[in-house]
């Protein structure tokens, strides 16, 4: 397949992490399978890595605007770094043929839920002062740091897509802190996911190519994400990600 095509799959990851903080890692292993030509075994720690500095970029930029909320990224991580060791092992244990559309149906998943009208933020998990309090949702907060590092373990997602609304419908934060919070969750639970891949056969040379152009596209919008319309660019994405999961699917084993 084109080098080409495959960095501008690549592009298309950092821009969606850069612009909403999450969603773009989906399209980073059917970009590496479909268009890199790489088995999934392959492409699942090359696209971890890809998440992982993706991310890091993305994040960088809203470092100092105060809009992480690091007390419920801990929450997260405490559920999601055993959860990603745990999917990792298991989406290794599954023959492709298995893995593959399952990984469709995901794709699916994620996309009808991107292109549904946003739901409003909760706050049943704000404090009388209206800040977050990530002890009063502690258990709801670990089942769905435990879901998504498990997302991220098994599929080399980062599993923003899930991190999200999870963040602003259970704990109450806003869509930027939400956005930008997830970014520090993805971080933790792809390093662990990578870790559980220490013999991959990586092709060097397209992961640097790869990870290079979707760090740099997610560091370039992420310092715009406040200027562009995120639902416009919200639906665009999820219909791209709907269009290729049939092609997943289908994909042999």
């Amino acid at each position: 397949m084109s080098l080409a095509l495959a960095l501008l799959g690549a592009a298309a990851v950092g821009v969606t992490l850069g612009l909403l903080g999450a969603g773009g890692s989906i399209l980073a292993v059917p970009v590496l399978v479909l268009l890199a030509g790489q088995p999934v075994a392959v492409a699942i720690p090359t696209a971890l890595v890809v998440v992982l500095l993706s991310a890091a970029g993305a994040l960088a930029p809203r470092l100092r605007s105060g809009l992480v909320r690091w007390p419920v990224a801990a929450v997260f991580a405490v559920g999601g770094v055993p959860a990603a060791f745990a999917g990792a092992r298991l989406g290794g244990a599954l023959p492709e043929r298995v893995l593959m559309p399952v990984f469709a149906l995901l794709m699916a998943v994620v996309a009808v839920r991107m292109l549904r009208a946003a739901a409003p933020v909760g706050g049943a998990c704000r404090t009388s002062a209206g800040r977050p309090d990530p002890r009063r949702c502690l258990p709801k907060a670990l089942s769905a740091g435990a879901g998504t590092g498990a997302l991220t373990g098994m599929f080399g997602v980062g599993g923003g897509f899930a991190i999200v609304p999870s963040l602003t419908l259970l704990l109450g934060l806003t869509a930027p802190e939400a956005a930008a919070t997830s970014l520090v969750v993805i971080i933790v639970n792809a390093t662990a996911a990578l870790a559980t891949h220490p013999g991959a056969h990586l092709d060097l040379p397209l992961v640097a190519a790869f990870a290079a152009v979707a760090l740099t596209a997610s560091l370039g919008t992420g310092r715009l994400s406040r200027r562009l319309p995120p639902d416009r660019v919200r639906r665009a994405f999820a219909w791209t990600v709907l269009a290729l999961a049939p092609l997943m699917a289908l994909t042999p084993g």
